[in-house]
């Protein structure tokens, strides 16, 4: 099976989890629902090759179980699945 890549301009990682850990500029981390200051306007991450992007952020791999098959969707299954795990 091959991996998923990132779908271009989503963000939706960016914005539905919450992260506890803390991101440059966000050392508090950020709430669920809450964009990350380093999602662009056009839904990338700025720091997506950055050493200081969150262990738990570059752990995350996109699959279709969690992204499924547009950025809505990926909304809603990540928001989910944070409620899900609370």
């Amino acid at each position: 099976m091959a991996v998923m890549q990132c779908r271009p301009s989503c963000g939706a990682c960016c914005i539905a989890p919450s992260i506890s850990s803390p991101i440059p500029g966000m050392p508090n981390g950020k709430a669920a629902g809450e964009h990350c200051i380093h999602l662009s306007l056009d839904w990338k991450c700025n720091i997506f090759n950055d050493a200081s992007r969150p262990k738990v952020c570059a752990d995350f791999q996109a699959d279709d179980v969690f992204c499924g098959n547009n950025r809505d969707v990926a909304l809603i299954n990540l928001t989910n699945l944070e409620s899900d795990t609370k």
